[in-house]
Formats: C-alpha cells, sequence, structure tokens
C-alpha cells in the first residue's frame, strides 16, 4: 500500500506517519543531514518549556528503524513496548512517552519506509 507521510508544514521540516491521525498525538520526526530528530507532537511547547527532543545521528537511524522492527535492542537508542502497546524512546539523556496509538502509527510508518533516510 503507497502511503504518503503528513509533513507539518512546508518549512517545518517535522512530519508524522501517514498512520497517525493526524491530531496531537503522533510521534514526529525531523530529518536533516546529520542527524534525525524525534518528538513527541502531545507535549506543549513554550519558550520556557521546549519540545523535550530525541536526536539520533543518521549513521545511527536506520540500524535503529531495523532493531526496532526485529523487535531487537538497539546499543544506544532504547525502545522499551510495555504489554499495553504504548512505548519510551530514550537516548543521550532524554526520554519520550508515547501511547500505544502512536506507537502503533509510528511502527507501521516505519514498515512502510516514511522515516527512510534517503542519501
Amino acid at each position: 500500500m503507497a502511503t504518503t507521510a503528513r509533513r507539518q508544514g512546508p518549512d517545518s521540516g517535522w512530519f508524522t506517519s501517514s498512520f497517525s491521525n493526524n491530531g496531537n498525538q503522533c510521534v514526529e520526526v525531523r530529518i536533516t543531514d546529520e542527524q534525525v530528530y524525534v518528538r513527541d507532537s502531545k507535549f506543549q511547547a513554550t519558550p520556557e518549556t521546549p519540545h523535550p527532543t530525541i536526536a539520533v545521528p543518521t549513521t545511527l537511524w536506520t540500524t535503529f528503524l531495523h532493531c526496532l522492527l526485529l523487535g531487537s535492542p538497539h546499543p544506544t537508542v532504547s525502545a522499551h513496548v510495555t504489554p499495553d502497546g504504548s512505548a519510551t524512546l530514550r537516548h543521550a539523556g532524554t526520554t519520550l512517552e508515547f501511547t500505544a496509538e502512536e506507537w502503533t502509527a509510528f511502527v507501521a510508518g516505519v514498515r512502510e519506509n516514511e522515516f527512510a533516510v534517503v542519501g
């Protein structure tokens, strides 16, 4: 099935899985040449409290996604999925918590290569 990831605006660079409900409860990703950034859209950022964001070097991102699909641990980025399907993502001192619905949509997008680093 062909899908298109939903971009958050023409200039923001942040996008979510096409399997997300397009609301404010999504795993958001932004891919640059050097890093892949991950954040939780349900977190309401302010100037005093910016979005907690995980930054993964692009050189590690593809391996992380592969490990995620296999259910294998990644040596640097930790993804713990609970029996109810919710997930905790940890990297370099930052922790993000996602609901089962958010995580399921993200993983479905991973399976469809929506978050692949092209380069």
